[in-house]
């Protein structure tokens, strides 16, 4: 059979590339023999001649060669040359002698397969050389770094002891399950046990857990018209139709809630109950009460998020919703704000059926969690640890959210209509003329800062447009710096 001496090879051949020469070689007489240009019992040039035409070094070729024929792409049979197999790999269909109609070239950037697209939310990537004004996260540099590396050391050495570095509960460490539960019964009222449990990755892992063991696509779901996006999102990645429900300055609307119970079965609410997310207002008692009846009487129910429960400065917190109706709550939590969100430690605690139920998801998603880490957690709320930090940063956030608060007067005045919150690590400031607000949001980015867009937590057309800005993860020099620069934002005029 003639040697085919004119192949396409130089074309894809670049020395530039990360890619080594040998195997870009090798990609490209596959895409050859999947194309239908080398046919079954085709002859290839010898390696030198090969070699010379794409002007490599032999060596280069004969490697080539020699992978090829390893898969099973090529043969060698005795002095005759190298030809293409007989019998290809299965993933290259059968090839007739003859070529076939040559198929367009395969672009290796995009993938020749069907999938879902990401939605058109951006993701949440860590900050570039702009500054970042987060919606409430912890200031990471106040956790003593040598605290957090003896918890790791003792949490390694009692699994290499134990014998436990290998598979293990999806729910999680029992150990912080323990601890959890115990501290959820003395400090937030909850009757829960460790099989009550699910240790997370962090609460937004805990709402999708959640949502993907309660949800059926075509559910309803309802929020509030102004919430966290990134829960929304993950409903509706689990096929829920969302409904926005009114929101005032005394939290979710609970007659706008009943009117549409009324109108269609509703699967869940998700709530921020205690600050609600991101107008910081709490949800009031007889709101809380209002709504665990219907929940009862409409057999929904009501995911908790209680994303910030450990900071308050003014009075002692309200309850969770999960505390005095365990079964009609599924109550997500999250250690991230105690301690550091890197460590991804969140919770789910509700009725152990569902909790089996969760746990299942957990073993075809992740199969478990991180036990070094949720050991390591729970060394540091046993020993007392966690709490000392807690107290120390709660000192400090105090003193922050003043000054955030004189700063954010100073810098825009009458311009800005925010209320101090009484706990959470986030101001809420809305502008009486949203041109100020739009100037912010087109300039900021110029400037140097980053923050949340005030459409992303709407969920309704109507919603009240503001700023989330957290205060915490900022020193009081960084967060007046921060602010000034919004201001000459929102002072510049829109070209």
């Amino acid at each position: 059979m003639a040697r085919p001496w004119n192949m396409a090879l130089g074309e894809v051949i670049d020395p530039s590339r990360s890619m080594p020469l040998y195997l870009q070689i090798v990609h490209g007489l596959i895409h050859e023999i999947e194309r239908g240009r080398l046919a079954s019992g085709a002859f290839l040039p010898s390696s030198r001649v090969l070699a010379t035409m794409l002007g490599v070094n032999r060596k280069t070729v004969v490697l080539a060669y020699e992978d090829l024929i390893a898969q099973g792409w090529l043969t060698s049979p005795g002095t005759r040359g190298t030809m293409v197999s007989e019998v290809l790999p299965k993933s290259a269909p059968a090839r007739a002698a003859k070529p076939a109609i040559e198929a367009p070239p395969i672009d290796a950037r995009t993938p020749t397969y069907a999938f879902h697209a990401p939605p058109s939310r951006p993701l949440a990537l860590p900050s570039d050389t702009r500054m970042r004004l987060d919606e409430g996260s912890p200031d990471g540099r106040l956790f003593p770094e040598e605290v957090l590396g003896r918890a790791y050391r003792s949490a390694i050495q009692r699994a290499a002891r134990h014998n436990r570095m290998l598979y293990g509960d999806p729910r999680g460490s029992l150990a912080l399950r323990e601890t959890i539960a115990a501290m959820l019964r003395t400090e937030r009222g909850l009757s829960v046990e460790a099989e009550n449990v699910c240790i997370t990755r962090g609460s937004q892992n805990a709402i999708f857990l959640a949502a993907r063991t309660l949800i059926s696509p075509g559910d309803t779901v309802l929020v509030e018209s102004l919430t966290y996006e990134p829960a929304v999102a993950a409903f509706r990645a689990c096929g829920a139709r969302v409904e926005a429900v009114r929101l005032d300055d005394q939290g979710v609307d609970v007659e706008d809630v009943e009117r549409r119970c009324r109108r269609s079965t509703v699967r869940a609410i998700f709530l921020t109950p205690h600050h609600q997310f991101p107008t910081t207002v709490a949800l009031r008692p007889d709101r809380r009460l209002r709504l665990l009846l219907l929940a009862r009487q409409f057999n929904f129910a009501i995911i908790e998020d209680d994303y910030d429960h450990e900071f308050h400065f003014e009075s002692q917190p309200l309850l969770p919703i999960a505390s005095y109706a365990p079964a009609s709550v599924i109550y997500a939590g999250s250690l991230s704000k105690l301690l550091l969100p890197a460590l991804r430690i969140g919770y789910i605690a509700a009725p152990k059926a569902f909790i089996d139920a969760v746990a299942h998801t957990v073993s075809l998603t992740d199969g478990m969690g991180n036990a070094i880490t949720e050991d390591a957690v729970a060394e540091l709320i046993e020993s007392g640890e966690l709490r000392r930090h807690a107290r120390k940063a709660t000192q400090v956030y105090a003193v922050r959210r003043l000054a955030f608060a004189q700063a954010v007067s100073d810098a825009f005045g009458d311009r800005v209509r925010f209320r101090t919150p009484d706990g959470g690590l986030a101001f809420w400031l809305t502008f009486p003329d949203v041109e100020v607000l739009d100037r912010i949001e087109a300039r900021a980015p110029d400037l140097g800062v980053r923050l949340a867009s005030s459409r992303s937590f709407a969920t309704s057309e109507d919603a009240e447009r503001g700023l989330r800005i957290g205060f915490a993860s900022l020193r009081e020099d960084e967060a007046r710096k921060a602010l000034t620069t919004l201001a000459k934002a929102a002072d510049l005029q829109a070209e």
